[in-house]
């Protein structure tokens, strides 16, 4: 498995080792001890899976607020999507930054998020099927998202209408939500 830092301070790109054959391929997706070894310490209690049936889907700028942030694994088992993290931690030198990563079956990526990060993605391709690990449980009450296309975060998705929930069309700015995460406390 390799694993790299990213340009924001605690996430990784992971790549496991795959192994092609005749038959297809196999591979260790996840492996706790390993990831600890880099540093990724959180212990993964949820899976989620998200289905997206139209290509330029978006979803996000999704995160979960204290008390309960959560840490996320991010692939995709179908398709392709172009994918987003912002962080959302008001005290940190790399506040409102993002940065980005083309995660597809074909590449076999994966993304690391430490808690206090937003995250986001817009599909490439219809049909695509992404899995989440959280660290955490869903709480409704802590849930959150920004706009997606929030001019203080800048993010330039190449899309004027993109497929969206109605959540995600009408979340708030940046500057109108009540994200409560910081650096040292998640």
């Amino acid at each position: 498995m390799q694993v790299t830092n990213l340009e924001l301070p605690g996430v990784k790109l992971i790549i496991p080792t795959y192994f092609d054959d005749n038959r297809g391929y196999s591979a260790e997706a996840y492996n706790d001890r390993t990831l600890r070894e880099y540093g990724i310490n959180d212990r993964f209690i949820v899976d989620y899976i998200c289905n997206n049936e139209k290509e330029n889907t978006v979803r996000g700028i999704h995160f979960q607020n204290n008390p309960h942030p959560q840490a996320k694994l991010v692939r995709v088992l179908q398709g392709e999507v172009l994918d987003f993290i912002v962080d959302l931690r008001k005290n940190s030198p790399t506040y409102k930054q993002w940065i980005t990563q083309v995660l597809s079956y074909e590449n076999r990526k994966q993304l690391y998020l430490p808690s206090g990060y937003g995250h986001a993605y817009i599909t490439r391709q219809p049909n695509t099927v992404v899995l989440y690990k959280f660290d955490d449980y869903y709480d409704r009450e802590l849930v959150r998202a920004i706009r997606w296309n929030d001019p203080e975060i800048g993010i330039p998705w190449g899309i004027e209408a993109p497929v969206l929930s109605p959540n995600d069309e009408s979340a708030p700015f940046l500057c109108n939500s009540d994200v409560n995460l910081t650096v040292g406390e998640n």
